[in-house]
């Protein structure tokens, strides 16, 4: 008692009590938007996100991966009270990128990836950052499989490489002056830009190249295929293992 009097007063006692109060009230309350604040808050480190998002697995919410139409920079709560992954947490994508995604969606979703290329500022958001937006998940919602942005045609590049020149070349138009002494439109034709159709990659390469950008599995992971026999000849979990010692 002696030491308590001292060391953890009452005033100090009173701020963790009225912290942990609000704390509690905003998980019982709020779960979505509070925890979607928690990962925003330990975006930058995998292992808590990883942490955090088994705490949302818990508690039921779920955590979506990222969507060039619904995500923010950090992570979000849908209208669905679901969690959107935060584009910010992809490796490659910058606040910059990010910015002018969000800014230039607001007339309205991005349709498909052609009429992304065009929206978006191409001096913020590069190859790269397409690239690594497409293996996180990031176009999904446009129904392609991710290895057809991938596809080398006959000229040696990919799909998503086309897509981005045309997205340049479009730019360009728009700010050329010949479009206004012509009074012509931009460049808007994409029929030499059709999504070739292949393959999708198997599940195990799809999910290491979504683990590559972002860290963590989050569309599925790579023991979804043997849910079956986990869930009828296993006994215990891996975290046992923890409690060896």
């Amino acid at each position: 008692e002696a030491f308590a009097s001292d060391a953890f007063n009452k005033s100090q006692f009173t701020c963790y009590a009225f912290i942990g109060y609000q704390t509690a009230y905003l998980k019982a309350n709020y779960p979505s938007e509070y925890m979607a604040a928690v990962l925003s808050n330990n975006m930058n480190d995998i292992k808590q996100v990883s942490f955090f998002m088994e705490e949302c697995k818990r508690m039921g919410i779920r955590v979506l991966g990222p969507d060039i139409n619904e995500s923010f920079y950090k992570f979000n709560v849908n209208e669905d009270k679901a969690i959107r992954f935060g584009m910010g947490a992809i490796k490659g994508v910058g606040k910059g990128a990010v910015e002018t995604i969000v800014q230039n969606r607001k007339d309205g979703d991005y349709k498909d990836i052609y009429d992304f290329a065009k929206r978006i500022d191409l001096r913020l958001a590069n190859k790269k950052t397409f690239e690594n937006l497409v293996l996180a998940g990031g176009f999904d919602s446009f129904k392609n499989k991710r290895a057809q942005y991938f596809n080398i045609d006959n000229d040696g590049l990919t799909f998503l490489e086309k897509t981005v020149k045309y997205g340049a070349k479009y730019h360009e138009s728009v700010n050329s002056s010949q479009i206004s002494l012509f009074g012509e439109g931009a460049i808007n034709d994409t029929s030499d830009l059709t999504m070739p159709d292949c393959e999708e990659w198997i599940n195990l390469e799809r999910l290491k190249k979504e683990r590559e950008v972002v860290g963590i599995y989050i569309s599925a992971h790579p023991l979804d295929d043997y849910l079956k026999e986990i869930n009828n000849f296993t006994s215990t979990g891996l975290s046992s293992l923890s409690d060896l010692n």
